[in-house]
């Protein structure tokens, strides 16, 4: 696994000396000063499609893809999933590993980009992306990398805002067209998936931070066979 900002044992931190952050440092940049601009970004929820959708699942090993502050990490974590988290805030992955050494469990942390961050190949159980701000390139890199990192037998979860796609860029300089959604991914599958879910259904939305006014969600959830 690259970049050891890793958590050894429950509630341990270890960060690299220097920096060891793999990607774009325009966007770590971008992220950083979101989150460092409100003391908390998010509601430190778990997300309400991650609880209903894992329910179900054995746990074993997960990638966390964009954990923000870590409150789906640290509740798969908890549930007993060995659990990777992958951020590219420096900022969101500090405050990460406050809140899972608080709730006393170990998670490692990564701090790359999807893309860049070398993950070894079909070595998740489950590959969990909620919300994700990944970017689109001609070569669908992001939506290749979260079907590469699934393991034979695993679930790629994939869950985004309805509507969302379809919109046109707007005056803060947010376009859909630059970003990967869960139709995007779904193009690619081949006969090695199944699609266990593909629907549009009502948010179940923890109170406060950021995105609180979403409403529904696209959720994607494809198990690989081989």
């Amino acid at each position: 696994m690259t970049e050891d900002i890793t958590a050894t044992s429950p509630g341990s931190d270890i960060f690299p000396a220097g920096d060891g952050y793999l990607g774009d440092p325009a966007v770590r940049a971008e992220w950083d000063s979101r989150y460092a601009d409100r003391g908390q970004l998010w509601s430190g929820q778990p997300n309400g499609a991650l609880v209903a959708e894992v329910a179900g699942l054995t746990p074993g090993r997960v990638l966390d893809v964009g954990c923000g502050e870590g409150a789906d990490a640290v509740w798969l974590a908890r549930g007993g999933w060995d659990v990777t988290a992958l951020e590219v805030s420096g900022v969101a992955l500090e405050r990460a590993a406050g809140h899972a050494r608080d709730a006393g469990v170990g998670v490692r942390w990564v701090h790359a980009a999807l893309t860049e961050a070398g993950l070894a190949p079909a070595s998740f159980d489950l590959v969990s992306a909620q919300y994700p701000a990944l970017l689109r390139t001609p070569e669908a890199a992001a939506e290749r990398a979260l079907l590469a990192a699934v393991a034979p037998g695993g679930v790629l979860l994939l869950v985004h805002h309805a509507g969302m796609e379809a919109r046109d860029a707007d005056e803060s300089g947010f376009d859909p067209a630059d970003y990967v959604w869960p139709s995007m991914v779904t193009a690619l599958l081949t006969d090695d998936w199944v699609v266990e879910v593909d629907e549009q259904r009502p948010r179940v939305a923890p109170d406060g931070g950021a995105g609180a006014h979403h409403t529904d969600d696209v959720v994607l959830r494809a198990r690989r066979l081989r």
